[in-house]
């Protein structure tokens, strides 16, 4: 599979299941529990900064900040069409030099912070799969194989 294609099949899967988790935190609102938010939260907010660290721009959220979740929609969204917008326009070879948020320096290709963000947001996911489950709340499956099942 080509890189490209494989990469837009992750992000559209990153972003459904994103938005999943944020229609069932809107139905459980009140049951939620406060480490499933800021875990969701940090895996929005990570991927807008990573795509920000690509674009060369300054990041416009902190990475453990809290939004609403009408916010968290919107920056879910944006995060996938810059996404897919970097995918259509940017070689994934290129050499990516960033710092982190303690100020070190990087550099990373394109590609790796790309398949960093769809493995970070995975793994945010499972842990708020568990939170919930700990809180009594049927959780999302997020299962990569299940979105893609005919």
């Amino acid at each position: 599979m080509e890189t490209n294609i494989f990469f837009k099949d992750t992000f559209e899967y990153n972003w459904h299941c994103n938005q999943e988790l944020l229609e069932l935190f809107e139905k459980e609102q009140q049951n939620i529990p406060e480490k499933s938010i800021q875990l969701l939260n940090h895996l929005i907010n990570a991927h807008q900064i990573w795509i920000s660290r690509i674009l060369e721009q300054k990041a416009s959220v902190g990475v453990w900040e809290i939004q609403s979740l009408e916010e968290l929609k919107n920056h879910n969204t944006a995060n996938f069409n810059q996404s897919m917008a970097i995918l259509k326009t940017m070689d994934l070879g290129m050499k990516i030099n960033y710092s982190n948020s303690k100020g070190i320096s990087f550099s990373n290709s394109a590609q790796d912070i790309l398949f960093h963000v769809i493995n970070h947001s995975t793994y945010h996911r499972a842990q708020i799969t568990s939170d919930l489950k700990t809180n009594n709340i049927d959780p999302l499956n997020s299962d990569y194989i299940f979105y893609k099942r005919e």
